[in-house]
């Protein structure tokens, strides 16, 4: 435990973590786009981290899915012990090219690895990468992200694409929540002894995944 980066301690005994989005008030009276703040939690539902989105109203406001950020994640302590950065990209799959690639890093200014977005023609495919850039695991999600009265649930797998380890699931929490909050509540599952560094950029596939497919899933209502 003495080598872990610090503050990724507690994630060793993990093998659940629930991420929930908090309500900003101002953004449900006026629906202005304000920066997100997540709570890190254990299955217990006790908080372990606070994230917050840092970036600019007009990356907000104008590329809200593929927008830019930086989510600096601290322990209680007020600790910053996670940095993710998301640089702007492209969200198409007519752009293969320039696909989404997230950057994890633990303790802020070492990387712990990288979350990158694989081109298929019809499911979200993602790949986990190690600092070296070296593929560990994949994430396949389903061919529809709506999520109309259930879970919506990202299949976390062996880099053969055949055994599931674990998942991302996007948990639905009512209608009322939805419509007049929108927001997130996710669920990562991943194997207890799973390297503390591959969770930590884990918890970044999460944010990812959320803004690419649920952030403006309600423009339709």
């Amino acid at each position: 435990t003495h080598t872990l980066p610090p503050g990724l301690e507690y994630l060793n005994q993990l093998d659940q973590i629930i991420i929930h989005q908090q309500v900003e008030l101002l953004e449900v009276i006026l629906g202005t786009e304000t920066s997100s703040k997540y709570e890190i939690k254990n299955h217990l539902g006790q908080r372990v981290y606070f994230a917050v989105e840092e970036n600019g109203c007009f990356d907000r406001k104008l590329c809200s899915p593929i927008r830019s950020f930086t989510i600096r994640i601290a322990d209680n302590a007020g600790r910053e012990v996670i940095r993710v950065i998301r640089p702007l990209r492209c969200n198409s799959c007519c752009f293969p090219c320039f696909l989404q690639e997230l950057e994890v890093q633990s303790p802020p200014g070492t990387i712990a690895g990288y979350v990158v977005q694989n081109w298929d023609p019809f499911l979200p495919k993602f790949t986990i990468q190690n600092e070296s850039k070296e593929d560990v695991l994949k994430i396949i999600g389903p061919c529809a992200t709506c999520g109309c009265f259930e879970d919506v649930d990202f299949e976390v797998k062996a880099l053969n694409e055949m055994t599931t380890i674990g998942k991302i699931s996007k948990y639905w929490s009512g209608f009322v929540n939805n419509v007049f909050t929108n927001t997130a509540n996710f669920g990562i599952q991943v194997p207890v002894d799973l390297d503390v560094r591959i969770k930590a950029v884990m918890i970044g596939a999460c944010f990812l995944i959320d803004l690419m497919f649920f952030e403006n899933s309600l423009d339709g209502l």
